[in-house]
């Protein structure tokens, strides 16, 4: 996923994902995992895993702004 911003925590349920949040260094997550991403900070995600990844991501979004901003 390219380099975005958004609200709210990701969980990994399934894979390997490496997130690069700006200003630290890369983590790598697994199935279980749990990444606070504070609401307009700029993120990246990618599988680095064999096979499927997937996340289930909360948001809390005020009516009527984007889910997610991508960041160039």
């Amino acid at each position: 996923m390219p380099r975005h911003t958004h609200p709210g925590e990701e969980v990994i349920l399934e894979g390997t994902w490496e997130y690069t949040v700006e200003g630290k260094p890369p983590v790598t997550l697994k199935a279980g995992g749990v990444l606070f991403i504070p609401a307009g900070t700029i993120h990246s995600a990618r599988n680095v895993g064999i096979g499927r990844a997937a996340e289930l991501a909360t948001y809390t979004v005020a009516k009527g702004k984007p889910l997610i901003t991508v960041v160039q």
